[in-house]
């Protein structure tokens, strides 16, 4: 009993604490936009500004490098996701440990109650960024693959006398269905650019986000277009034959390893009925044979 006391007092303590501090940041923030001269109703861009540069303080103490580059691979770069990750991550071993004790209190282990916490909030809380990771991998795999979808689209585009902030714009519109996962980043790069950042500069920190070779190579040539002018028709055509030699050269090393699978399998599974059927009519002549003998 004295250990689910001690856990509500914990999460009691947490949330008090969570609640304080969340207070006393709107207190600063609204004592520095007076000292400012803002209204109450600023603009939400200069909000969300103010608030992205406050939580930029708290997540290097709240999260590691590693954690907030995957963050910013998956697509949770907003202050409110990377804390949404941060509850997951802090309530996760939390409710391990409540789990761990509530079977302590019903099985007869010889083990300290403190060994079975420990255990599960220890594997509990480097479970959500075990996950995290194989999402990043799972959506830089789906990148790869709309890459080439939107170096013909970008052809398309070009011939029509699209600029490249226009045909980036008629992607970030209009391809939600066929090229979802760049679709959502060209729509957070050009919001920055709204704000009034350059486009070359934003197209080379988004490849250096997301570190994807191809779109690091697509993004690479329209920023040389954006800096220089000129035609980008001949290094589009080449970089998508490029991806589409390397995409039959991955499909065919796949098809290798899947037929040395398949033999594997076959000798397995077929080579025992085989052997049957072939050596057993001669092994049961054998066998009649001895039988016949005695």
């Amino acid at each position: 009993m004295q250990i689910w006391l001690l856990s509500a007092l914990l999460l009691a303590l947490i949330a008090t604490y969570m609640l304080r501090a969340s207070w006393r940041e709107l207190r600063i923030e609204r004592q520095v936009l007076n000292h400012l001269g803002i209204s109450q109703e600023l603009d939400e861009r200069g909000l969300r500004s103010l608030k992205q540069v406050r939580f930029t303080k708290k997540s290097g103490l709240l999260l590691d490098a590693e954690t907030q580059q995957m963050l910013a691979r998956f697509g949770w770069r907003r202050p409110y996701q990377r804390s949404l990750f941060v509850v997951i991550q802090l309530a996760t071993p939390i409710l391990a440990a409540l789990l761990a004790a509530l079977y302590y209190s019903l099985s007869d282990s010889n083990l300290s109650i403190w060994i079975w916490i420990l255990f599960a909030a220890g594997i509990a809380y480097l479970f959500p960024k075990r996950i995290l990771k194989i999402l990043v991998e799972s959506r830089l795999k789906r990148i790869r693959i709309e890459v080439s979808i939107m170096i013909s689209l970008l052809r398309i585009l070009f011939e029509v006398g699209m600029t490249v902030e226009q045909a980036l714009r008629v992607l970030a519109d209009e391809g939600q269905e066929i090229m979802p996962e760049i679709a959502s980043e060209l729509n957070l790069l050009l919001q920055r650019v709204d704000a009034g950042l350059d486009l070359a500069e934003e197209l080379y920190h988004a490849a250096a986000v997301l570190e994807v070779e191809d779109l690091t190579d697509t993004f690479g040539i329209l920023s040389q277009l954006i800096r220089q002018g000129g035609g980008a028709m001949h290094s589009l055509l080449a970089l998508k034959e490029l991806l589409d030699d390397k995409r039959m050269t991955a499909l065919q090393e796949q098809v290798s390893k899947l037929s040395a699978k398949m033999s594997a399998v076959m000798v397995g599974f077929l080579f025992p009925a085989l052997l049957i059927v072939l050596a057993g009519p001669g092994f049961i002549a054998i066998i009649r044979a001895l039988g016949e003998m005695k």
